[in-house]
């Protein structure tokens, strides 16, 4: 992301960051393989899927050029009163639920009625939202941040996802026990109660209070300056990086409603890896058709289809693809060959707490918090501010996996 670097007390700026140049090996990888999953999954489920993997590619190209985080920017608020990410979140819900509102509200859909991202808002929203705000911390990344980091080159982050796949298939096999001692809660939606018109006043109300509260707290905590990312010039910048975060919070948005105005429900990311992980144990003969999460129509169907077939799995793909071409683009692609162990650790411990909190939650900071928000879900306001409770214990965890936190600096003069 860039920033405007102000000069202090009469210091020259610091020059710009060279761009490294084109990764062309890496790129064409990349297209080839995107070509042979596009194919696939056009082959397997029709076009409308192969329109959602392409939607999946741009999602991943455009969380990479705008460094467009969740992760860094709860911890960048807490640690530190860096509140510029925070407010590219609220624009990007703001854009959302104006989206959402004509979509839903009008019922436009090339898939039927178009289905809100709603979910019960009770103590499994807590619950699951708290462990998956400690994990992002630990972990490295979200789940959004999980897939464009792959694509990129960050090996550390396989780490990450292995935990992720092991963290949500562990729920989905012990969720009786969840299921039969804590109450979901219900559903709430200020649609309902308010009409698409006034929940859309409403959550336009909340995200401007809380861009006024980041500006606050950020003058008040005066947090150091964000260095600016390397970047081509003139048009090339759009296939060089980095982009503004004001671009990709908005362009997320539209993509969200793109996939909600295609497949006639919102994006989502990481009932995949439940997915896959199931998939993985049923190769190997263990029988998960009969744990009773896997029983319920919608997810016996996924289990027993093709990863192709499922969309979730296939835009998942496409943004881990679009990061790719994205990274090599830009000179950025490179694998880590070294990994310290407690680097190593933490990410799979933060991916265990990620995936289990997402299943027990209802979904991750896109499934539950994105497109909830979007939805007027009340579960997704409650995700997102018990997310931020879990980051402040997550950053607490941080060093002990050989991790730094952002420090703060004295106030620019």
């Amino acid at each position: 992301m860039t920033t405007d670097v102000t000069t202090c007390c009469g210091a020259k700026p610091k020059p710009e960051p060279k761009q490294p140049p084109a990764q062309l090996l890496v790129i064409g990888i990349g297209a080839v393989l995107t070509v042979l999953v596009g194919l696939a999954v056009a082959s397997v489920a029709g076009a409308k899927l192969a329109v959602l993997f392409v939607l999946g590619l741009a999602l991943g190209l455009v969380l990479f050029h705008s460094r467009f985080g969740f992760s860094s920017a709860w911890r960048q608020l807490v640690s530190v009163g860096q509140g510029q990410a925070i407010r590219a979140h609220s624009l990007m819900l703001a854009v959302a639920c104006v989206l959402f509102a004509i979509i839903l509200g009008f019922g436009w859909s090339l898939s039927g009625t178009p289905q809100p991202m709603l979910a019960p808002a009770g103590w499994l929203v807590v619950i699951g939202a708290f462990l998956f705000g400690i994990g992002m911390q630990i972990g490295g990344s979200c789940a959004s941040g999980t897939l464009f980091a792959i694509g990129s080159g960050h090996t550390a982050i396989l780490f990450t996802l292995g935990g992720f796949i092991a963290g949500s298939i562990w729920q989905t096999f012990n969720a009786p026990f969840w299921t039969a001692n804590v109450p979901a809660g219900k559903p709430v939606s200020l649609a309902t109660s308010l009409g698409y018109p006034g929940a859309l006043a409403v959550s336009l109300l909340v995200l401007g209070l809380i861009t006024a509260a980041s500006l606050w707290w950020q003058k008040r905590k005066q947090p150091p300056v964000i260095e600016p990312q390397p970047h081509a010039n003139g048009l090339l910048r759009a296939i060089r990086g980095a982009w503004p975060l004001w671009v990709g919070a908005i362009l997320l948005a539209v993509l969200n409603a793109a996939t909600l105005f295609i497949s006639g429900g919102a994006w989502g990311i990481t009932f995949a890896f439940a997915l896959w992980g199931a998939k993985i144990l049923t190769f190997f003969g263990v029988d998960v058709a009969s744990w009773p999460f896997w029983k319920t129509p919608a997810n016996a169907a996924a289990l027993h289809g093709s990863v192709l077939a499922n969309k979730i799995s296939v835009m998942d793909l496409g943004i881990i693809l679009g990061a790719l071409i994205a990274s090599a683009a830009a000179g950025a692609f490179i694998l880590h060959r070294r990994i310290p162990w407690k680097l190593a650790l933490g990410s799979v411990i933060g991916g265990v707490l990620m995936g289990y909190g997402a299943r027990l939650s209802g979904g991750c900071n896109i499934g539950a918090y994105f497109s909830g928000v979007a939805s007027f879900s009340l579960h997704g306001w409650l995700w997102g501010a018990t997310a931020l409770v879990g980051t402040y214990a997550g950053l607490l965890l941080r060093p002990v996996f050989g991790l730094a936190n952002p420090k703060p600096t004295d106030a620019v003069c």
